[in-house]
């Protein structure tokens, strides 16, 4: 038995077959397609990664890492999966238009992946990042460790998680916050509301609560030139717009795909 033999009588869409073969096999997906032999370990091997996708568990917490940015990011149950929408919001983040930050600030880190892809950039700046799950942080220092880059990780909600000294200081804020309604949070479909931590999602009745309070906070951590850069929902952008305090500017830059999707700020 062959790959190519597999992927004909694939009960997955074909995309994902070859996504998996690629795991079990360590080939690349040219060699996959064209067909190279599989032993009977790797045929059940291959045969159990099918056997959780048809479950509905994410194929990024099968394969167990995504490329993001200039690293790849370990994934699991214990935090989000990075879209691209998040990596874009990292591309913006790593072309200030000013002096390089020497304080960068990543809230809400999850798997680390803004914090580490931006630490991957600015090789100079201390990076701090922050997330209200311990279970996320884990996951996060742990991507830190395998992308050699170095990054504080502190425990707790927002701002309030972060040491004192770094109020005022901060030259470049990033965040993907919840940002999930009650009523998209009941939409959702399963892959998503069944395996992705909700505490990484839910954000009350409309997708502003915390948001709110990260914006509410915002003026007093950043530096007199720092800059913001927040995910926000497509839904409610112009909402989240109305939010940011007196003193700071910004604007909705839209996603690769069209969408209102991020506040981009400094002080005015």
């Amino acid at each position: 038995m062959t790959t190519r033999d597999v992927l004909a009588a694939a009960r997955l869409p074909r995309h994902e077959a070859e996504r998996l073969l690629m795991k079990v096999t360590g080939r690349s997906r040219s060699e996959v397609i064209i067909g190279v032999p599989l032993d009977d370990d790797t045929a059940i091997a291959y045969s159990l990664l099918c056997r959780r996708r048809l479950t509905g568990e994410p194929i990024q917490y099968i394969e167990g890492t995504i490329p993001f940015a200039l690293c790849e990011i370990a994934v699991d149950n214990r935090a989000l999966i990075p879209r691209p929408e998040t990596e874009y919001l990292w591309e913006l983040a790593s072309t200030l238009p000013d002096e390089p930050p020497a304080l960068i600030v990543d809230l809400c880190t999850g798997s680390g992946a803004l914090a580490i892809g931006l630490a991957s950039v600015y090789r100079d700046a201390e990076v701090v990042a922050s997330d209200i799950s311990e279970a996320a942080l884990s996951l996060a220092r742990d991507n830190a460790l395998a992308n050699g880059t170095t990054v504080r990780f502190f425990a707790g909600d927002l701002f309030e998680a972060l040491p004192e000294e770094l109020v005022g200081r901060v030259d470049l804020l990033v965040a993907n916050p919840p940002y999930v309604s009650d009523s998209e949070m009941a939409e959702l479909p399963s892959e998503v509301a069944d395996w992705e931590p909700s505490l990484a999602l839910a954000a009350g009745s409309d997708g502003l609560d915390v948001i709110r309070r990260l914006l509410a906070r915002l003026p007093d951590w950043l530096s007199k030139t720092g800059w913001f850069f927040i995910e926000v929902g497509s839904a409610h952008a112009t909402e989240a717009l109305g939010l940011v305090p007196p003193g700071l500017q910004a604007h909705v830059r839209r996603d690769l795909t069209g969408r209102d999707r991020y506040l981009v700020g400094h002080r005015s």
